[in-house]
């Protein structure tokens, strides 16, 4: 994973979550888990080198989650919102 030290930290309660997996199915699985736990996850996934899977969440850490949605609800990229700059 490339670093780059002039990245924006997500605002104060807030962290971004990276995952790659190789299955998208596992990578789903984390997420899943993740938002049980805190609310406000944003997701966006995106194919990684060979064939893996990233998947980033932004998760409000001062937020208990709220009632369970669906994967399908939960993966809709919010309009506005697209691949952070480190990211192609």
């Amino acid at each position: 994973m490339k670093y780059i030290e002039t990245q924006i930290l997500p605002s104060l309660g807030h962290a971004e979550v990276r995952i790659i997996a190789h299955t998208p199915e596992a990578a789903r699985a984390v997420a899943e888990a993740l938002r049980q736990r805190f609310g406000g996850a944003e997701q966006r996934s995106y194919p990684g080198l060979d064939g893996n899977t990233r998947l980033h969440l932004t998760v409000d850490t001062a937020t208990p989650a709220g009632p369970a949605r669906s994967w399908l609800a939960a993966s809709r990229t919010p309009v506005g919102t697209g691949a952070h700059s480190d990211e192609t």
